[in-house]
């Protein structure tokens, strides 16, 4: 366990007599040296009767005590909002600083984003907020969340040694802005990854999931033209991939190519680099050669049916996909979660931290709220979360706590392979409107022609400078 409970404090007891014996002069014996002696050995008694009836005690510099703290979040339906509220609960009634911990549910987190800048401007925010990380950059900007830093090295309630260790790095580094601060602290986090119906690709004459560009793109078009040719129509155009032209996408294609988007210096964005080309590139051979095409709503029932050999999903979308694969019409095939590959081999997945910061109220009720959090986070409680949630743990001391779920859920236990090549979007308070001009460069690169990419990725990093400006 990692949330420190009061530390044991052993007295030493200082026999006053002997220090003030052997701090003194020495002096000739008296007329009665029995009487002297006897005196000296009774003392100390004394001493230490009273040293044990008051020892001191370590107290924190901050008390928590008897807080009362509210938690937003965006976990109200379902499974995940049934643990949440017993992890709640548990703590109220259990914690020894008395904090009583009151959890609502904001709805999706563009609701919870909205909510809580209303709140801001009437003054009245709650005490753990959830966020995306490009939402949490703007909150601190305006002073409305706080460092985490000063928690999490505090000499009684911060980090341990163990913890430190344990935490992936990268989980702890997608909280953090462009200049080092920690506003957002990861307590779990799922992977944007690709669904690949493996039996349907064995079928179709490929024994392995592809590891590059032109792997990826034989096994789509062998999918493409195998439903163009068969005996039903209403599977005409369908087959390879279901190409979404997201952000997040977008991202996991870069990551694995060996880029990140970002220029040289790491302030500010570049879509005009070579790996970024590479994909917008491939996106378009994709769309041109029909082994890509698009759907309305999210693609479970496309996959679940042979119109799709790979979707790109987060892994918090592994209930979904296996109820559609329940569902009246479905094929049962065997299927998978991989990685995106790059174009010359590299892999990678882009990792969703699910982050919550901390209000700027009082030292007292954060430092309440740093306790939750501590103890929401370790590797026991932070099991119980992953196996009410479908998330990843953000720790690797966690994982041996999961194993039964690991066993039991296949595909889910895949995913925790991925964890250590995975990279996380840019916790940039500019990410909110650079994420929704690249989903829009990119659907324009698919209908426009190849000559046009080159000056769609540098209106892209125009309008993206643009963002950065605005918001410095």
């Amino acid at each position: 366990m990692t949330k420190k409970f009061m530390k044991s404090v052993i007295p030493v007891i200082v026999i006053l007599s002997i220090v003030m014996a052997g701090c003194a002069p020495q002096a000739a014996p008296t007329e009665a040296p029995a009487e002297a002696a006897v005196e000296a050995t009774e003392a100390p008694a004394e001493v230490v009767e009273e040293a044990t009836e008051a020892p001191e005690e370590a107290m924190p510099a901050i008390d928590p005590t008897g807080q009362t703290i509210t938690f937003w979040h965006v976990w109200g339906t379902g499974l995940p909002s049934e643990t949440l509220a017993g992890i709640v609960d548990e703590f109220n009634a259990g914690n020894e600083w008395g904090i009583t911990v009151d959890a609502q549910d904001q709805g999706r987190y563009n609701d919870l984003e909205d909510a809580f800048n209303v709140a801001i401007q009437s003054g009245d925010i709650p005490d753990i907020v959830t966020g995306y990380t490009n939402a949490m950059a703007n909150w601190y900007a305006v002073d409305s969340i706080v460092d985490l830093t000063p928690f999490m090295t505090d000499a009684y309630f911060g980090l341990t040694a163990d913890d430190t260790a344990a935490i992936y790095e990268g989980t702890i580094d997608g909280g953090k802005s462009a200049d080092g601060i920690q506003f957002g602290f990861p307590i779990s986090q799922s992977a944007n990854v690709l669904f690949y119906n493996a039996q349907w690709a064995q079928e179709l004459g490929f024994d392995a999931a592809p590891a590059s560009f032109a792997e990826f793109k034989e096994q789509a078009c062998a999918a493409a033209e195998a439903n163009n040719t068969d005996d039903d129509p209403d599977n005409d155009g369908t087959g390879g991939l279901v190409l979404d032209t997201g952000a997040s996408n977008v991202a996991s294609w870069v990551y694995a190519n060996g880029g990140n988007m970002l220029n040289a210096a790491g302030d500010g964005y570049d879509y005009t680099a070579p790996t970024v080309v590479d994909v917008a590139n491939f996106y378009k051979e994709m769309w041109d050669e029909k082994c890509a095409f698009q759907t309305e709503s999210y693609p479970n029932p496309e996959f679940a049916s042979r119109k799709a050999l790979y979707t790109t999903s987060s892994t918090a979308g592994l209930p979904y996909q296996v109820a559609a694969f329940e569902a009246e019409g479905a094929i049962q095939d065997e299927w998978t979660i991989i990685p995106f590959p790059g174009k010359d081999g590299g892999q990678a997945v882009d990792l969703y931290g699910q982050y919550v910061g901390i209000a700027n109220t009082n030292p007292e009720r954060q430092m309440a709220s740093w306790v939750f959090l501590q103890y929401l986070t370790s590797p026991e409680v932070q099991a119980k979360w992953i196996q009410g949630s479908a998330y990843y743990p953000t720790r690797s001391d966690t994982i041996p706590m999961v194993d039964a779920y690991s066993q039991e859920n296949l595909i889910w236990s895949t995913g925790l392979t991925f964890l250590e090549y995975g990279s996380a979007e840019p916790a940039w308070a500019s990410w909110s409107q650079v994420r929704r001009d690249v989903e829009t460069s990119f659907a324009g690169i698919l209908q426009g022609t190849v000559e046009d990419i080159p000056a769609a990725l540098e209106t892209l990093n125009a309008t993206a400078a643009e963002a950065i400006a605005e918001l410095q």
